[in-house]
């Protein structure tokens, strides 16, 4: 199954599905993360827009919609993508009181404050597909502690 629960400690509880992120503009390529090391999510941000920006403007030649287009497309085929979990947490409107997320997997259950539950990323998909094998995301903390073994095959997101 490719969705996912969030429920719990939150006025709102949400199910999502990761398959449709691939059109959300929030998403991220996943390669800028794991090399960014110790680099803060803002200058990662930052370079990933120059990076676009150079190639939207080109180097030599001006850009045409059409390349445009075409880079975009493939970039989507070929692309490992992720998206801040905290976009998806913000919309279910944790309480005040709710402390600790629960990364829910189908043999374990995983608990991390909400704050790095927040800030964590859901990597959703690889070279252009889906995450079928113990996905349908895998979960990195942004402080990259976990990045050998992730979270994976999460299937609800408890807040408590």
């Amino acid at each position: 199954m490719s969705i996912i629960q969030i429920k719990g400690n939150v006025r709102y509880k949400i199910t999502i599905d990761p398959s449709v992120w691939i059109f959300d503009d929030r998403k991220f390529l996943m390669d800028s993360f794991f090399e960014k090391g110790a680099a803060s999510e803002d200058t990662q941000l930052d370079h990933e827009l120059d990076q676009e920006r150079v190639i939207r403007e080109g180097q030599t030649l001006p850009p045409t919609l059409k390349t445009e287009k075409k880079y975009e497309k493939e970039r989507l085929v070929t692309g490992s993508f992720g998206m801040k979990l905290g976009d998806m947490l913000k919309n279910a409107e944790p309480f005040e009181e709710a402390k600790t997320c629960e990364f829910v997997t189908e043999t374990e259950t995983i608990a991390a404050p909400l704050a790095k539950a927040m800030e964590s990323i859901a990597h959703f998909s690889q070279n252009g597909k889906p995450i079928t094998e113990k996905g349908p995301i895998h979960v990195y903390f942004a402080d990259q502690s976990n990045i050998t073994q992730p979270i994976k095959g999460v299937k609800e997101l408890i807040i408590t």
